[in-house]
């Protein structure tokens, strides 16, 4: 059973990769990504998309060091480095950036899913599978329905450059403690626990989820993640010069 320090450190864990990978700001991404296509589609993309992140964390927590040695890079830098990153992350939310270009970004990968539709339909038969109605009215076969779990879901939403800073950060953090970076990664998996039952819910959550509220939690975490990233720039000075 997890001790109460135990505890104390791994709260700080979860909120950083909660904040970074933040998969209720992807409820809406995903929405948009997944229109018109049916509740099997939509949860076996969930699925994938949260597992393969898991896996890209999961690797990078436990040879992203390496891969840092090999580039001649020490920990002290990238600390300094990773918490400049958050950093400006957590600037973006405070100030509302972050989440627009997300949708933005969503919206555009979306439309140009939906011209390669558009030219394939044109020579395609409608094949005898479960469908649902989208947003205009036409129908999304489910073999026809584009995989996007892993691009853009999994790469760059869930697994992006600030989610591997994140993890790497928190590894080393814990370099001389197995049993905390075994929790770390343990906390990359409850993250994305958390992410696909967002995901399987989305439309209820976003239903209920005013704009208002979403954009206090935002600028509160954002305030959060700030703060933590300037201890992760401290502790990489520290241990550069001191």
């Amino acid at each position: 059973m997890p001790s109460f320090d135990m505890l104390n450190e791994l709260i700080p864990v979860f909120v950083t990769l909660f904040v970074i990978i933040d998969p209720l700001g992807l409820v809406p991404v995903f929405i948009v990504l997944t229109q018109g296509t049916s509740a099997a589609h939509r949860r076996r993309m969930a699925i994938r998309a949260c597992l393969t992140s898991f896996f890209i964390l999961a690797a990078f927590a436990l040879i992203g060091e390496g891969l840092l040695g090999i580039f001649g890079i020490h920990m002290p830098a990238f600390r300094i480095a990773g918490g400049t990153l958050l950093f400006l992350i957590a600037l973006e939310m405070l100030f509302e950036k972050r989440s627009q270009k997300r949708n933005q970004r969503a919206e555009q990968v979306h439309q140009e899913l939906e011209e390669d539709h558009e030219a394939e339909k044109a020579q395609k038969a409608q094949a005898a599978a479960p469908t649902t109605k989208s947003a205009n009215g036409h129908t999304i076969p489910d073999e026809e329905a584009d995989d996007i779990s892993i691009f853009p879901m999994s790469i760059p939403f869930l697994s992006g450059p600030g989610a591997i800073a994140s993890v790497m950060l928190l590894m080393g953090k814990f370099e001389d403690n197995i049993a905390m970076q075994a929790s770390v990664i343990g906390v990359v998996a409850v993250v994305m626990a958390i992410a696909f039952v967002f995901f399987l819910a989305s439309n209820v959550v976003a239903k209920r989820l005013s704009p208002t509220v979403a954009t206090v939690v935002s600028r509160l975490l954002g305030m959060i993640l700030a703060a933590l990233a300037v201890q992760f720039i401290i502790d990489g000075v520290k241990q550069a010069f001191f």
